[in-house]
Order: structure tokens, then sequence, then C-alpha cells
């Protein structure tokens, strides 16, 4: 006996409209992006009646897209950067939040069995459905619809300047920008170190061709190199622009 199917209905065109925010034509593509393989256990044309394959197209369209409004938004910065914020905004993690935002949980059609088993908040499968639906805009609508579909429902949620911040390693992004520019690496000297044993603060500055490029204060030597780190590079972009 096969296993009872939870979906939120069939979605229509202007239900499906309103998860898009975009016209839409051919309804087969996006009940396609919204169906999980677990309905199809035992079928050899899973791949076909799934949203695996959209899921395939989605992921390469995202990373076009999602890198083509990072390198127009940072005309000064180097592939390094670019690289590392992009994988921010396409990860699992980042793609699940965004398709939580629109409630796409809700619209999928799996397995009574996958959803008691949270498959409707399990970050794997929303982050493919995202992708799937992605795909979906893009053969029914075209590609600049594909666009405002990630512009709209990822990228105006993100603030770029804090994602490109947050637990950044400025030590490895210093080290990476000046092997690529072919200058010496950069040294970290503590300059000062003052407090109680308990209670220590480290001054540390970091020197490229033997220049000082900034400092970094704080209550460990590492914390106060990566202080400095993130100075230079604040100092390098500006000298750039």
């Amino acid at each position: 006996m096969s296993e009872e199917i939870s979906i939120d209905a069939s979605l229509s065109p202007s239900e499906l409209e309103t998860l898009t925010r975009h016209p839409v034509d051919d309804v087969s593509l996006y009940r396609r992006a919204l169906t999980h393989r677990s309905v199809l256990r035992g079928h050899t044309d899973t791949h076909l009646r799934s949203n695996e394959r959209l899921e395939f197209l989605g992921d390469a369209l995202l990373g076009f897209i999602v890198g083509e409004v990072l390198y127009r938004t940072f005309p000064d910065e180097d592939e390094g950067f670019l690289t590392r914020l992009r994988a921010k905004l396409v990860s699992k993690r980042a793609l699940a939040g965004y398709a939580r935002q629109m409630d796409l949980g809700a619209h999928l059609l799996m397995t009574e069995n996958a959803a008691r088993g949270r498959g409707r908040e399990n970050p794997s499968i929303l982050s493919d459905a995202f992708e799937a639906l992605l795909g979906a805009v893009y053969l029914d609508q075209g590609f600049p619809s594909a666009q405002a579909f990630v512009q709209k429902r990822a990228l105006d949620t993100v603030d770029f300047q804090e994602l490109a911040t947050a637990e950044e390693n400025y030590k490895s992004v210093l080290q990476e920008r000046l092997q690529k520019e072919n200058r010496p690496l950069p040294t970290y000297t503590v300059t000062d170190v003052a407090g109680p044993s308990h209670d220590r603060t480290y001054t540390v500055e970091v020197l490229i061709d033997g220049q000082s490029h900034g400092q970094g204060v704080a209550g460990s030597k590492q914390k106060a190199e990566q202080q400095a780190a993130r100075k230079a590079l604040q100092r390098l972009r500006t000298s750039r622009a």
C-alpha cells in the first residue's frame, strides 16, 4: 500500500502567481518544482517527475544571477571577496531562509511520513525547492523574470555589507589578496600588552612591505590580529578607490 500524500492541495495559477510574484503560464512546471521525491519512491522516472532536474537548473541560474549582482554592486572588490559573499548568499542555510520567508514548505508535495519527519522545515528540502521554483520561473517566463524572482525573494532581504563582514577571517582574506597581487605576506607584531595577567589587552600592528597598515586592540592576540587585518583591508580598498 502506497504512502498517503501530504500536500496543501494543487495550487491554482493565481496562488502560484502570489507565491512567485510573477505571471504563470505552464502550471505543470511549478507543480513539479514543488514535488518532493518521497512521493515517487519506487518509480523509475522519479528524476523526471520530482523537482530534482529543476533544482539542477535553478542552482546554475542562482549562481550566475547572484554573481552578476555582486559584480555590479562591488566594483572594487576582488574575485575572492565576491566568491565568499556569493557562497554565503547561495548556501543551503541561506536558501532555506528565503524559502521560509515565502512559506514554501507549506506548499510542497510530499508523503505524510516525510511531513511528520519535519520535511517541510528541512533546510535541504527547502533549499532544493527554492532552486527548483527558480528553474520553473525561468522556463515559464524567461531570464528577466528569473532575475526578478531572485531579487524579490532573496536579495532584497539581505544586507550585503553586514553579510560580507559577518564572521570573516580577515587575516586569511588579507593574505589571499596580497598573494594575488604578488606582494609579500603581512607580518603581525605585538606593540603593547597592558593590564593584569587575568585581563590583558593586546595591541597588534600589521606590516605590509615594511609599512604599517593598521592596528588592532583586543583581549587576545588573535582577535587583535584580526582587527589589524580588517583595518589593513579597509586601507587597501580605499587606496584603490
